[in-house]
């Protein structure tokens, strides 16, 4: 990943109660990690040579916006313009499942246009990122 040319941001419903937000944004960054392992650094060793694991080499803003925006963006997502991003996404639907057996099986019954998204990770072309995220406030 060319880091001058490429942007990662998390767009979060701010309405939401701050336990779920913080669950979101844990889901959807293990996500990325494991769909683009490159941007995790290799880990590091502190002055005591205790080993730490590396972290993500860029900074990954947070943003807020609401539940009809983020539907706006994630359907905006599928557009071929936007195919080479990489999208993480996460719905009422999948926040309500015990088992990834049973989101699985509930998912393949619900149309797109029928799911509320908590959150969306996007990755890719800061001019696509920013063309779909560039005015919205930072979530504080």
């Amino acid at each position: 990943m060319n880091l001058e040319n490429e942007k990662c941001v998390m767009v979060m419903d701010a309405t939401l109660p701050l336990g779920i937000i913080a669950n979101t944004v844990a889901i959807m960054g293990i996500t990325l990690g494991k769909t683009m392992p490159e941007i995790v650094g290799r880990n590091v060793i502190d002055k005591t040579e205790n080993e730490h694991l590396g972290i993500i080499e860029f900074p990954v803003p947070i943003l807020k916006a609401n539940a009809d925006t983020i539907k706006t963006i994630r359907e905006r997502l599928y557009e071929p313009e936007f195919s080479d991003m990489v999208v993480v996404d996460f719905s009422d639907l999948a926040q309500g499942c015990k088992t990834y057996d049973e989101y699985e099986c509930k998912i393949k019954d619900v149309e797109e246009n029928k799911l509320n998204y908590y959150g969306i990770a996007l990755c890719g072309s800061k001019k696509k990122v920013n063309k779909l995220t560039g005015s919205m406030p930072l979530l504080r």
